[in-house]
């Protein structure tokens, strides 16, 4: 498990503060990121949470994966390290 976790469906309205705060109440936060559009500033709906422990980031996404943030149900889950996302897939053996 990775203490890195993919935030998504958040409205619009969300912020990195009310991101950390909402993950802040099962553990430490590391980091926490809404990633928004680089010429209009605004929220493309997902972001980035970092825990400090795996065991925290686990909490985390029981708790929170499928709860109601804003008026919509968001979803919480690890992301994928760069070198598992390399080994499934086949596309430059293609190639």
């Amino acid at each position: 498990m990775d203490k890195k976790l993919f935030v998504g469906n958040l409205d619009y309205s969300v912020g990195d503060d009310d991101l950390e705060a909402l993950f802040a109440e099962h553990g430490t936060v590391v980091s926490a990121v809404v990633i928004r559009d680089g010429e209009t500033g605004r929220s493309r709906g997902f972001g980035f949470v970092e825990m400090e422990t795996n065991e925290m980031a686990q909490a985390a996404v029981g708790a929170i994966d499928g709860s109601e943030m804003e008026g919509r149900r968001i979803r919480v889950n690890h992301t994928q390290s760069k070198t598992d996302y390399q080994r499934r897939s086949d596309f430059g053996e293609r190639w």
